[in-house]
């Protein structure tokens, strides 16, 4: 692995098809949904008259469809190839985005976001895969294209939700649909179908995927590593309690972190210390900053929000290369399976958050998110000869690429 993350074997990040920049174009805004919500989470609540625990399944339910669904992206994509489930990914979310904004309870608004989720892991499964097959310069360029445009959507996401939001808490949704209808256009005229696999793969394989030791131990960390991640994500806007604009300025601070630690930071830190050195310390060091963020005041508390983006941009780099090499398994079949398990605790932080502080003070969420990063650490540290099998030999295959990132 380069220190120098466009170093990547001669391939030019920027000299790429006009095919590659629709489907990078369109992961940025994918990537927007997940953190657009963030900014007008209490606008929300007052606009639907709604509890934070109950706005908080906004995120509940689109991490479940979104965890379920993996079983069924490799499944559909071996099928009808991956265009067509790219654009089957983009209409979902342009419908249920569009429905996202003209709901009038929070019912409605947690239904439409769990068919918005669908839409999202469809695309967002099979974006990377067809990226590498349409880039130029080789997969690493095309790899890091698509965790560029990652930083990037988790960064603007807030921004965007915080514009539009100021207005009305109506508007983030429809303009994500508008722009994923473009992103939908753009992928229609540019991009040419990509060739099918040679095997279909069926709606068991990841779960099978998940029999070996290396595979799963890093799904079994990286669940635990989401439940922290998801705490900071969906919890904090309520603790912070901040206009959609300063709320989304802080985000915004935490997603340009984010890009940046992920993009180019990781990669020097992985040469220079090894790639579970760097997670295992990342997640000490994240669980610290929980901790500061539960008990410290007012600007403490957005101080460790911000902060906290260095250390996902680095966790999510590394858990991506693992998930990506540490199994024998096709690397679509195995990303699937280790998204299946990390997704549910997406799913259950947002939910289980605000419960906590229901049943006992605001610090013990962030006690529950800091714990959970620490035993994502020991898993990494327990089973890190599982791990490291087989790694050395897998990371710098290209074949097959499927994303495992956020």
């Amino acid at each position: 692995m380069s220190g120098d993350p466009f170093d990547k074997g001669g391939g030019n990040l920027l000299r790429q098809p006009k095919a590659v920049w629709a489907t990078a174009g369109a992961s940025v805004v994918a990537f927007m949904g997940i953190g657009l919500v963030d900014p007008i989470l209490p606008s929300i609540a007052k606009g639907l008259e709604a509890t934070p625990s109950q706005v908080s399944l906004l995120f509940t339910s689109y991490f479940l469809i979104t965890a379920v669904a993996m079983l069924v992206t490799g499944f559909v994509s071996s099928r009808i190839g991956g265009r067509r489930t790219l654009l089957l990914g983009l209409a979902l979310v342009v419908v249920f985005a569009g429905l996202s904004g003209t709901s009038h309870s929070v019912g409605e608004l947690v239904g439409f976001r769990a068919g918005w989720g669908l839409g999202n892991a469809l695309f967002v499964s099979t974006a990377l895969a067809v990226i590498v097959g349409a880039a130029a310069g080789g997969s690493a360029a095309a790899i890091l294209l698509y965790e560029s445009a990652l930083g990037l959507g988790m960064a603007c996401g807030p921004l965007l939700g915080a514009v539009l939001g100021d207005a009305s808490w109506r508007f983030p949704f429809f303009g994500t649909a508008v722009l994923m209808a473009i992103g939908f256009l753009a992928i229609t005229a540019f991009l040419k179908e990509q060739p099918r696999p040679a095997r279909k793969t069926s709606l068991l394989d990841p779960v099978k995927a998940l029999g070996h030791g290396g595979l799963a131990s890093a799904a079994a960390s990286a669940f635990f590593y989401n439940y922290a991640f998801f705490t900071v994500l969906a919890f904090t806007p309520f603790v912070l309690d901040m206009s959609p604009y300063r709320s989304g300025a802080v985000f915004f601070a935490w997603g340009v972190l984010l890009a940046v630690f992920s993009v180019l930071v990781a990669p020097r830190l992985q040469e220079r210390f090894g790639s579970l050195r760097v997670l295992g310390t990342s997640l000490v060091l994240m669980a610290a900053d929980l901790v500061v963020l539960g008990y410290g005041n007012h600007t403490a508390a957005i101080a460790g929000t911000v902060v906290s983006g260095a250390f996902i941009g680095l966790n999510n780099t590394v858990y991506t290369e693992l998930a990506l090499g540490v199994s024998d398994a096709p690397r679509p079949v195995a990303s699937a399976g280790y998204n299946f398990v990390r997704w549910f605790a997406a799913a259950a932080a947002p939910f289980l958050a605000p419960k906590l502080e229901e049943w006992a003070d605001i610090h013990l969420p962030f006690v529950v998110a800091a714990l959970a990063a620490l035993i994502g650490a020991g898993v990494v540290a327990v089973r890190r000869e599982a791990l490291t099998t087989e790694a050395e030999e897998l990371l710098p295959a290209t074949a097959d690429p499927e994303p495992a990132g956020a």
